[in-house]
């Protein structure tokens, strides 16, 4: 698992990374009421914003950590996006095919992100 500055973890998955959002993003949002998911197939660039998600508190967007491809999206999310506050490292928003296979190795590991929310 990796981190982003945003909150977001990233996970290895053969050659396509999935993200979601770490326990503290889903703890600062609250309980999350609609999230928007990107196409498949769409093509993003790192840092584009792909993913809408709006608690009772704010709304919030999540970029694309690298640029790649989305190749799935988690649709039970739409339906139940809750989920989220539930078991954040499991409810993931979308799987991408980066563009480059070496994408992740510039993100914090577990102790580096701890460290960063303190």
């Amino acid at each position: 698992m990796k981190y982003t500055e945003d909150h977001e973890w990233l996970k290895a998955e053969g050659d396509e990374i999935v993200v979601g959002i770490t326990a503290h993003a889903s703890e600062q949002l609250g309980d999350v009421v609609f999230i928007e998911l990107p196409e498949e197939g769409r093509e993003v660039e790192a840092g584009e914003e792909i993913v809408v998600i709006e608690s009772v508190k704010a709304a919030s967007d999540i970029t694309a950590p690298v640029a790649g491809v989305v190749t799935a999206v988690n649709s039970d999310l739409a339906d139940a996006p809750g989920g989220v506050n539930d078991d954040p490292m499991a409810a993931w928003f979308f799987r991408l095919k980066p563009s480059d296979p070496g994408a992740m190795d510039g993100f914090m590991d577990e102790a580096a992100y701890k460290n960063q929310i303190g």
